[in-house]
């Protein structure tokens, strides 16, 4: 009989599917501030209920400012946010040069999806002045400072 239940219970499946999720407390000027995500890390890439994505930027410990990558009018207070596990990235490297792409990487200019397969964490440390060459040449946007 032990040998029986010892099968069983050394075959039984374990994994469980939990999703981390919290709501909008409030919403304006891009940013949410969102209760419930106790796990979610610095510039961890969240959904909204809606299909938005976010980025979650301010942790404090009873909410979560969230950067939208969006219209934030199609966010409302009690919407569900989910935990994506991913830290925010985008493509990076020629194939972006002359494209015109959203704060994601993703391709607004019709020209098809962007081809790059490498992929850069947006909160890098930039590197400092010292060993960046030097600007000769300005660059033309044709806007009047």
């Amino acid at each position: 009989m032990s040998s029986i239940l010892e099968e069983r219970i050394l075959g039984a499946d374990t994994s469980v599917d939990l999703e981390e999720t919290g709501r909008v407390l409030s919403i304006g000027d891009g940013i949410a501030r969102v209760h419930g995500l106790r796990n979610v890390q610095a510039e961890e890439m969240v959904e909204f209920s809606s299909g938005l994505k976010g980025m979650s930027l301010n942790l404090e410990p009873d909410n979560v400012g969230v950067v939208v990558f969006g219209n934030d009018k199609l966010i409302k207070e009690g919407d569900i946010v989910k935990r994506t596990g991913a830290i925010v990235d985008v493509p990076v490297g020629e194939e972006l040069l002359g494209r015109v792409v959203d704060a994601l990487g993703n391709a607004i200019d019709g020209k098809g999806p962007i081809g790059s397969k490498t992929r850069r964490r947006v909160g890098l440390k930039a590197p400092g002045i010292i060993p960046r060459i030097s600007v000769r040449e300005p660059m033309q946007t044709g806007i009047k400072a």
